[in-house]
């Protein structure tokens, strides 16, 4: 999954929503990459799955059970990765929830909060904890994960979509606060991606579902997770260092006729 030109040997990763997913396999690239990773999540028994992937493989892992919208979990994660590494260099700020499909009108408070204490809180709870530690370092980069539905507006989505584009403004002002510290921060913004989250819940895991999913998408198909990752480890990369405060759309086309 990793590409060859890119050398992670000796670096701390830090990868939230990790148990499943884009979170997974990034996780599993940025081990095979040469990476020390923190496979943090909060499903625990998926945590230590990514873990024994990593290091049945002979890659360098360590297991962490966080809800990202608790301070309290985040530094302790965060601690948890220093203790075990000695620093951060690299965050993959990925864990996230999703939207059913609903007016904005009928969508609940209860929900609309879950999604804004996860999505977008949590992803401002790591960079303010992750900030310090790279700053001793003397840099790092940061990818938060957005999505299509950050760029575009869409029918049914109203919560998701907010909270999708506040990942990116908040972003882009971290971007400008911090690299005269060489801390990038970046953004990648999926389309649809064949994962867990996409083909069991939003499709409604029925085969006329993913059809849907699929029509959406002009290249004809999902993205994989693998195409995610690789974005990610190039964002994060030397080859990427001029790049900050960009929302990378890695979508197959799905926003371009959109406005995105």
């Amino acid at each position: 999954m990793a590409d060859q030109n890119q050398n992670y040997a000796g670096k701390i990763a830090f990868v939230t929503g990790a148990a499943n997913g884009i979170g997974r396999t990034t996780a599993i690239a940025f081990a095979e990459a040469g990476a020390h990773v923190a496979v943090v999540d909060l499903n625990g028994d998926g945590v230590a799955e990514v873990v024994a992937a990593i290091e049945a493989a002979g890659g360098s892992a360590v297991g962490i059970t966080c809800d990202v919208s608790k301070s309290e979990d985040v530094r302790t994660a965060l601690d948890k990765t220093v203790e075990a590494f000695g620093g951060i260099d690299i965050a993959f700020n990925n864990a996230g929830i999703e939207q059913q499909q609903i007016p904005l009108a009928d969508l609940s408070e209860e929900d609309f909060d879950r999604m804004t204490a996860i999505d977008l809180r949590g992803v401002f709870l790591c960079m303010k904890y992750q900030i310090p530690l790279m700053q001793k370092r003397g840099g790092g980069a940061i990818v938060n994960t957005s999505s299509g539905a950050g760029v575009v507006g869409i029918a049914g989505q109203a919560g998701y979509v907010a909270v999708k584009h506040g990942v990116i403004g908040m972003s882009k002002s971290a971007a400008l606060e911090y690299i005269g510290d060489n801390v990038r921060v970046n953004v990648i913004c999926p389309g649809i991606i064949e994962t867990p989250m996409i083909t069991d819940r939003v499709s409604g895991g029925t085969e006329e579902g993913q059809k849907k999913m699929i029509a959406q998408e002009p290249i004809g198909r999902m993205g994989k997770p693998e195409e995610i990752a690789a974005a990610v480890l190039y964002i994060c990369s030397d080859s990427a260092a001029f790049m900050v405060g960009h929302a990378m759309v890695v979508d197959g086309g799905q926003t371009v006729g959109l406005g995105g």
